[in-house]
This record gives C-alpha cells, structure tokens and sequence, in this order.
C-alpha cells in the first residue's frame, strides 16, 4: 500500500536548526522545547491520524506524478462531491484538535491551492513567476509539507502608509541579482510557525504605487539562514498539567513575529515581485482567499459544535438544564453552532464552477465571516455566563486531591447532580481553559481579527454581493406602476 507522511516524519523534518527564540534564549529543539512540544506533537498527530490504515482513503490521495499519498487539502475538486469529499477530511483533522488549531497544515495548503487554480492571474504578472509557483505548489504537495504563512506588516505606526514606516520595520527587497533577492524587515502574524516546515510570505494589506520594495510573495524554509522566529509568551509552558489545562497545554498553536536579516530568496521561490496590484490580485482575483477562509469555517464549525456540547454539560454539571431561561440561552447557543454548521454547507451548495474546478460560493463565505466574527465572543460570553462563579472556585491544582484533609473538603463542596466531585473540577477545569484562561482570550482575539477587522470583511461581503439582483427587484416592482395606479 501506498504510504503517507506520519508524525515521526513531520518531527524529524523540525529538528532543522531553525532560529526560534522566546523568553531571552534560543530554542535548541522545538520538538522537545516545554514551550512547544506538545503542541508540537498535536501537529504531529495529524500525520498520523491520516496515515491510519482506517483513514487513509477519507484522508489522503496520490497525486498526478507522487509515491505517497498526501492529505486532500491539496486536492482540486473538479465538482461538488468531491469539494464535501475534500472538507470531510478537513473535518477530520480540525475534530482531532476540536477546532482550536487554526493554522493547521490544510490552511496555507488551501491558500496556495486556490493561486494555482487561478494560475491564469498570475501569468499576467510574468510567466516565470506563474512556472515558480506550480512548481513550487508541486514540490510542497508531493512532500505534503506543512506550511504557514505572514501576510500582515507589523503595526508600528497606523497613521503612516507602510512605506513611511521606519527602514528595516516592513519586510521588503533590499538586494536582487541573478540568482534572487535579498529581504530585510519584519512581518506577522506567524501562527503556527515554530512548528511548520516553509513560511509564505505575502502582502494582504493593500499596498500604493510607490510602495513596491514591499510588494512580495515568496516562501521559503524555516531555516533559511538570516531568519528568526521570536515566539510570544507559550501558554503551554505556562501549564503545568494536561489536568489543569486540556487545551492549552495540547494546542497552543503560537504566534511568533519573523524578522528577515538580509534573507535570500532564490527567484524559483518567487512568485510576485514588486508589483502591488498583483500582492492582491494573488488572493483575490484568484479562488485563493475563498478556499483559504472556507478551511476556516469548516475548522469553527468543529469548534462552534465543541462549544455548544461544552454548553449544555456546564448546565448538567451545576444543575440548571432544566430553568426555563437556561434552555432558553442553551437553544440559542445551539441555533447558533448549527447556523455556523449550515453556512459552510451553503458555500458548497452554491459553489460555481470555473477552469475545471469547483469552488464554494464566494460570498457565503465572506458572510460567514462577517457573522462568526461577531459570533464567536457572543458564544463565550452567554456560556460564561450560564457558569456564574462555578469557573471561578476551583481547587488550586491537581495536588489539592493528594492531601487527604484538603480532598475530604473538596469532596463536600464540589458536588454535581450529573458528576463526582474530581470529575466535576476536572470538566470546569477544561470549561475555564476554553472560555476565560490566557488561552481562551488568545482565541477570542484570533477569531475577532484572523480575517482582517470587522470592516475589512464586510467590504469583502459588499464587493461580492449580487446588488444587481437585490435592487432589480425593487426596480421590477417600481417599474409596474406609476403616478395614477
């Protein structure tokens, strides 16, 4: 049988001498690092997960000219069923983490997916750039990489256009010669990176005539020399059990901003150079941005259904399922899972077809983006407030229940109708790391702004909503009448 890539395989490929540093030292190894390496290990677990005997046909393909099968998510759908063949196993890797990985492998895969499909765009910018980029996409498919991606400058001062912004803050070509160029600068936000193989590197700020040392797309390995990742605070190293925090000690996922130090880039890994309509164009005049934000719907979905199962246990767990305005919040928060749930089938049910490929519906999906940026905190907040103090007074650690005097109090005072005491805290424990902890205002934040603010994306929503038919029918009606009748 043909194989897949696995979790030992994707581990090996991170011991690369990559430059990641966090607290003031630099990281020997991430896959053993306690900043990182259960996270890590999560990353990892998806290989394995789909190099299952059981789940190697949902999960992987073999792909025109490979030897190993690699996951879907670089798979084209030519038509519906296979566009729901490929989210299902989507799917199935986002309920291996419950939702709570957002730059899993399948979402820059998908990003870059949707260029090539579009490749059409990208031959107006140069034909050699087109070719960088299908042999590139060859390449990451073939070896089923794991790639992440920077899109975002750093903020530094927002009422300057990013080519005011102090020299060396933006990444951007300070060199070229026959065999690429040099970048110096910064970009952001690098989720994911400390644990992924290649980093692409794009603009999808708008960028002005004039700004066009800025206007890049590249990607390159996480050890390419003259890069360094410096992580954020790791919400795993603060957890000092699995017991005390299920989520962030398995799935923080990390952020890290990558600074470029005189970085070369060879020109085959360049597929937009100083042009700042095209920086845009790669996303959206081709199906890129609709099938990257679609893998991240069907990721909230996994985790909007994890959210309202979370839900209804608080309810069983302190007693309240059954208070008229508890199932009243409960009916509601499970409205809204589902309506998350019924969005993303919508983006398939009025897909369209175009160049031989099926994509979802543009602007379903830009509509969903719109309501589960605004849904997603809503969510935390009525389930916060189904919980009252019950997230609050919690036994201190794990080591309470080892003193036996301690254990008996607790015993007494962490009563459930539907848990035993232990089984009680330990569900709280695992409500509070997904609702109120550093963690979970981390993923509040993330899933409020991973697609641009609020107006960023209901600009996208105005731009590709059919007015013509909406205001035709106005006018239909108008038309059928006038001043006598």
């Amino acid at each position: 049988m043909t194989t897949a890539r696995t979790g030992a395989d994707h581990l090996k490929s991170l011991q690369d001498g990559r430059a990641v540093y966090i607290d003031g030292a630099k990281v020997d190894d991430v896959t053993t690092h306690p900043a990182f390496r259960n996270a890590v290990r999560s990353a990892a677990f998806l290989y394995d997960f789909q190099a299952r005997p059981e789940n190697i046909e949902r999960m992987t393909f073999l792909p025109p000219g490979g030897t190993a099968r690699v996951n879907r998510c670089w798979e084209a759908p030519r038509s519906y069923d296979e566009l729901v063949r490929r989210r299902r196993a989507l799917e199935a890797w986002s309920e291996t983490n419950y939702g709570f990985m957002g730059r899993s492998p399948d979402h820059v895969a998908s990003t870059l997916l949707g260029q090539v499909l579009g490749i059409n765009v990208i031959r107006r910018h140069g034909e050699a750039r087109a070719k960088a980029l299908l042999d590139y996409f060859d390449y990451a498919r073939t070896r089923d990489l794991f790639l992440t991606y920077v899109l975002i400058n750093p903020q530094a001062d927002r009422s300057k256009a990013w080519g005011e912004q102090d020299e060396q803050l933006v990444a951007q070509v300070v060199d070229e010669d026959a065999s690429g160029i040099t970048v110096r600068g910064a970009k952001m936000l690098g989720t994911s990176a400390v644990m992924a193989n290649e980093v692409l590197v794009a603009s999808l700020q708008p960028l002005k005539p004039g700004e066009e040392s800025l206007a890049l797309s590249f990607v390159l390995p996480l050890n390419a020399r003259g890069l360094t990742l410096l992580s954020r605070k790791s919400y795993e190293a603060a957890s000092p059990s699995r017991f005390e925090n299920p989520l962030s000690w398995q799935f923080d996922e990390n952020d890290a901003l990558l600074y470029f130090d005189d970085v070369k880039v060879p020109w085959e890994r360049v597929f937009v150079y100083r042009d700042t309509d095209m920086c845009r164009a790669q996303f959206h005049d081709t199906p890129s941005h609709v099938f990257q934000n679609y893998q991240s719907q069907i990721r909230l979905s996994v985790k909007a259904r994890f959210l309202a199962g979370l839900a209804r246990k608080l309810a069983d767990v302190i007693g309240t399922t059954n208070m008229p305005a508890v199932r009243d919040q409960l009916g509601r928060i499970a409205a809204q899972a589902a309506m998350v749930e019924s969005m993303m089938y919508g983006m398939e049910a009025g897909g369209y077809t175009a160049e031989g490929y099926f994509a979802p519906n543009r602007h379903f999906m830009y509509t969903a983006q719109v309501v589960t940026q605004e849904l997603y905190p809503q969510l935390v907040t009525a389930i916060r407030e189904l919980a009252g103090g019950a997230l609050i007074m919690l036994p201190s650690s794990a080591a309470d229940w080892a003193d036996r005097e301690i254990a008996a109090i607790l015993g007494r005072t962490q009563r459930s109708p539907a848990a035993e005491p232990l089984e009680r805290v330990k569900f709280l424990k695992l409500a509070w790391d997904a609702l109120g902890s550093e963690f979970a205002s981390r993923h509040v934040q993330y899933e409020m702004f991973y697609a641009g603010a609020q107006f960023v994306t209901r600009g996208h929503s105005f731009r590709t909503y059919d007015w013509g038919r909406a205001t035709g029918m106005v006018d239909r009606l108008m038309s059928g009448y006038g001043l006598e009748g």
